[in-house]
């Protein structure tokens, strides 16, 4: 007998497997040739897929979005008829806003964001924000006497965290709520 009914009928005389119900009709009624699977070959220099891929304008918006904001916190509830993914929501966002035309395409991003936010839906980024570098990086870096100043101002900050003078603000904060360490 081919190889898989074989090594199921001995992992069942082992007890290892229950008896599934196709191996009783595969001994009543086997096959009249062995199945075998064989890889296709191409013809002729390759046969080419006909079907061109389908983009769509709010494709590069939806992988912008997850690309920043990720998948969220919770998987899809699909149960719900009228379900809506916040990637929906904000590509339709997107593209009111966009029909206004108030915003300019640069900001058009960020600001649906801060208009979701607004009418109560929580967008989380993903760690850093790599497509705003990215498009900083592309308009051109900061000015080096200001990347400079800011250096020192955070090695001075560390410097002082490091002395025990100065504690972080949120340390500083959370002991005047709670004097008393628990």
């Amino acid at each position: 007998p081919p190889l898989v009914p074989r090594r199921t009928r001995n992992l069942v005389r082992l007890g290892l497997l229950e008896k599934p119900l196709w191996l009783d009709v595969y001994a009543a009624l086997p096959p009249l040739r062995e199945p075998v699977y064989r890889v296709p070959r191409p013809r002729h220099g390759g046969a080419r897929d006909p079907i061109a891929p389908i983009f769509y304008r709010e494709d590069s918006v939806r992988a912008r979005f997850y690309k920043v904001y990720g998948n969220g916190p919770r998987p899809f509830d699909l149960t719900q008829l009228n379900f809506k993914s916040t990637c929906q929501r904000f590509v339709e966002k997107y593209n009111e806003l966009k029909e206004e035309g108030k915003i300019e395409e640069e900001k058009l991003f960020e600001e649906t964001g801060k208009a979701l936010l607004a009418s109560g839906i929580l967008l989380q980024r993903r760690g850093v924000d790599k497509v705003a570098q990215q498009e900083q990086q592309g308009a051109g870096s900061r000015d080096p006497a200001l990347q400079l100043q800011l250096q020192m101002v955070l090695e001075e900050l560390q410097e002082k965290r490091k002395d025990g003078k100065e504690q972080p603000p949120e340390l500083a904060g959370a002991q005047k709520e709670n004097p008393c360490p628990s």
